[in-house]
């Protein structure tokens, strides 16, 4: 069970580093921007270095019908580089340099040490919010039908299919396109929903922030074979 729980995790965190948006006041008329206009904006908006947001998600297991919540911050920075808080419902840390990638649980002493592109690397965790231009290289966009006069429902297929991410839903603010939430599904319907509340953009973040040092006597598990640090 354990093993189930720390995979949404880490697939909740792994959708969420690459988005970032910008400019306000829509007007009525804007509501029925295509899709184009709407990336160019999110784009423009998420034209900064840093981004950083407090979240809350729920990860599902469908077939179980199993559903946890957690909640924490964030903060993103190019390249690739981001820092995963959780404060509930105990402290983790999910953290990556863009190349080596540390999931830390301090009260267990316990560091999971593998590679960022190896889990990451199909926008899992929202990792596209450290460049938010591969969301045009890497999917194919749509809007979706759940699309309301407040916001934008984008659907992203994934170009490279895999059973871990099937679809990724990003709601947009329809004033501000800011991205305030970001939904994962898989090939089994598992779903893990995060949403960005407290949203900052170009706030100082030291590189340090994303580089883990392992603890003294901690448990060290190897994530997986390639590119672990």
């Amino acid at each position: 069970m354990r093993s189930s729980h720390i995979k949404v995790i880490t697939l909740a965190c792994l959708l969420c580093v690459t988005l970032w948006i910008g400019l306000a006041g829509a007007q009525a008329s804007d509501m029925q921007l295509p899709v184009e206009e709407i990336l160019s904006r999110v784009e423009a908006r998420y034209d900064c270095d840093t981004f950083a947001a407090d979240f809350f998600q729920t990860s599902t297991l469908k077939a179980m019908d199993i559903t946890d919540t957690a909640e924490g911050s964030v903060l993103f920075k190019r390249p690739n580089r981001f820092r995963w808080s959780y404060e509930k419902p105990e402290k983790q840390y999910i953290i990556s340099d863009g190349d080596r990638l540390w999931i830390f649980k301090p009260d267990e002493n316990q560091v999971t040490v593998g590679s960022a592109p190896a889990l990451f690397g199909d926008g899992r965790g929202a990792s596209f919010f450290t460049d938010i231009k591969r969301l045009r290289t890497d999917y194919e966009i749509g809007l979706s039908p759940d699309t309301d006069g407040e916001t934008y429902m984008l659907k992203l297929a994934p170009k490279k299919k895999t059973m871990d991410v099937a679809a990724i839903y990003l709601v947009v603010n329809a004033d501000t396109f800011e991205v305030t939430a970001v939904e994962t599904v898989n090939a089994y319907d598992d779903a893990t929903r995060i949403e960005f509340t407290n949203r900052r953009f170009d706030l100082p973040a030291a590189d340090t922030l994303f580089v883990f040092d392992i603890p003294v006597n901690a448990d060290v598990i190897q994530l997986n074979s390639e590119n672990d640090g």
